[in-house]
């Protein structure tokens, strides 16, 4: 059976609402997330999802008709409790429980079977269609169609009357809250939606195995920051760990190198030290246009436009970031690395490099989904760590090979969003995983507050956290206003998001060993807070660094004792924003 007899064929099987003949059911392990199969008279399959018994998603009301005659052959049902370490995460340790349901349907006119995967977590819903009668991967069709993702999966997806969802249709694009009454083909996932009644829920793509469709994650909650809190679940959806040596993958923050020249990035070096920054990133035009199929990755000739002295000796820099302990990632466009990779990444291995940031890749079709998985494992293989830029968005696939550090897929610094825009972005495209925001401190063209900005590295999760995207460091002689910054980790022990709502405002707190980091912002309107202090050890003092917006857009800075007990109010500035830092 090739691809595109296997898309249609999915489409075939789209959810119908009728009289049952067979309704195999699943509970989470806490009991209050439902699934529920059912099978058309006719033969059509369909299901529900539900909430404490209230639905969440709609079986289609399509009556079925291209079903064909379809026969449940086989149920089998497992649980599953267990736990796994992500080598740099928002928890140290992510609990993987659920029970499985995996039903075998057949087509008596065609003998070929599929399995319908169904997993329950307290956390949501997982499912997956399976070929178990393979594929036939040399299919060039099979190469070109388009993945198999939601549009195939859940091509009649519906909710109740009167849910609403908040809506993009590409993965940097902007978010718009709207009447949602079905799965609508051109939506971005993640999709997050608020359903009647107070019920939130999150579509997502998760992991692929061969023979089988993407994970569909659906996450469901009675709060919106639960969902964030409860991301997880799509790196559960995903294959265990390939990697048995771990140890050169190295978090971190990051600062991009714009001079192209020899003494820039020495200077940047210098400046990484002072601000214990790990990383220095050149970005494109090092090794010429790279726009322009001539460019060549495997040499340094600076592009003219940026630097037309071309005087960048790589090798100099590398060296000297070595014995300053910290690490140099290059840019590569998807176009030198599409033609190039096989001599890149040993290329780079051999210089000393970190890692590479992916630009511009196409995303979209089965052939670029494999070419993307393939050039992350051969990253690997040479010890490199990936950063995947532009339309790309996460599936969790970084439990699978964790050199896969972070990716943009978002509308960040580059477009200088409002700070509605930000308080949208948690609930949203980062319920999918890490992204790379690109902060930026100084720039003039900031619609918020400098505390905003500060605020955001906590609430904004990425293992390599780009600093001081636009600025240079002649900006910085007064280094006070960034000393949150510089004490700032990048990965967490564990995660909390106590409140928050999109479009209004969220508070997120992190633990890194034994300090807690904090950071709250609130949207285009000033917004008075209070975040209580419970996620502390009861019967210790801790000592709060508290980060706040002061006149003309300055940070204030001070300390106060606090306990498990405190309760601390902010008056938050319109497009504003506090971050704290608690240490015994």
């Amino acid at each position: 059976m090739n691809y595109i007899k296997i898309l249609l064929f999915i489409v075939m099987i789209c959810p119908s609402v009728s009289k049952s003949q067979t309704d195999p059911g699943l509970l989470s392990p806490d009991g209050k997330v439902r699934f529920q199969f059912s099978l058309h008279n006719v033969g059509g399959p369909g299901y529900q999802i539900f909430y404490h018994d209230q639905p969440v998603i709609l079986a289609s009301v399509d009556s079925g008709n291209n079903a064909g005659n379809m026969e449940l052959v086989k149920v089998q049902r497992s649980r599953h409790h267990g736990s796994w370490r992500p080598v740099a995460g928002e928890q140290s340790i992510i609990h993987d429980n659920y029970n499985e349901l995996i039903l075998t349907l057949r087509k008596p006119d065609k003998q070929t079977d599929f399995q319908f995967i169904i997993r329950a977590y307290n956390e949501g819903i997982g499912l997956r269609y399976s070929f178990p009668d393979h594929v036939n991967s040399s299919d060039t069709a099979q190469l070109n169609a388009p993945l198999i993702d939601y549009k195939a999966s859940f091509p009649a997806l519906q909710f109740t009357e009167g849910t609403q969802g908040y809506c993009t249709d590409h993965a940097q694009g902007i978010y718009k809250l709207q009447p949602l009454k079905r799965l609508q083909p051109g939506i971005t996932l993640p999709l997050t939606i608020t359903l009647p009644g107070g019920i939130w829920a999150c579509i997502a793509n998760g992991g692929r195995s061969e023979f089988s469709t993407q994970w569909q994650a659906i996450l469901i909650a009675d709060e919106p920051n639960k969902l964030l809190e409860n991301n997880f679940l799509i790196s559960n959806l995903n294959e265990g760990g390939q990697l048995k040596d771990i140890s050169w993958i190295k978090p971190g923050k990051v600062i991009r190198e714009m001079t192209l020249s020899t003494k820039g990035a020495m200077d940047l070096i210098d400046f990484a030290v002072k601000q214990d920054i790990q990383f220095i990133e050149f970005d494109a035009g090092w090794y010429g246009p790279e726009n322009k199929d001539s460019s060549d990755a495997t040499r340094v000739n600076v592009d003219p436009e940026r630097n037309p002295i071309n005087d960048l000796d790589m090798q100099a820099v590398i060296r000297y970031a070595g014995s300053k302990n910290k690490g140099v990632i290059l840019y590569v466009n998807h176009r030198a690395l599409e033609k190039q990779q096989d001599t890149l990444f040993s290329l780079y291995e051999k210089w000393g490099i970190a890692g590479v940031k992916f630009g511009f890749v196409n995303t979209g079709t089965l052939y670029w989904d494999n070419w993307l998985y393939g050039a992350i494992k051969k990253t690997a293989a040479h010890h490199l760590m990936v950063d995947v830029h532009d339309e790309y968005s996460p599936t969790g696939y970084k439990r699978t090979y964790p050199n896969l550090i972070t990716q943009e897929g978002v509308r960040g610094n580059e477009e200088f969003p409002d700070a509605t825009h930000n308080t949208i972005l948690p609930f949203t495209r980062f319920i999918a995983g890490p992204a790379d925001y690109t902060f930026c401190f100084q720039d003039k063209r900031l619609k918020n507050t400098k505390c905003h900005q500060l605020a955001l590295s906590v609430v904004y999760f990425s293992p390599w956290q780009f600093l001081y995207w636009y600025d240079r460091p002649q900006q910085y002689t007064d280094l006070s206003e960034v000393e949150f910054w510089k004490k700032l980790p990048t990965v967490w022990d564990q995660t909390k998001v106590p409140q928050g709502a999109p479009e209004q405002y969220i508070v997120v707190a992190r633990k890194n060993k034994k300090e807690w980091y904090v950071g709250a912002i609130t949207n285009d309107d000033p917004r008075s807070i209070t975040i209580a202090t419970d996620f502390l050890q009861r019967g210790k003092w801790y000592e709060a660094e508290i980060y706040e917006d002061g006149p003309g857009n300055s940070v204030l800075k001070r300390t106060e004792k606090i306990n498990i007990e405190s309760l601390l109010t902010f008056n938050l500035q319109k497009r504003g924003g506090v971050a704290l830092r608690i240490y015994e």
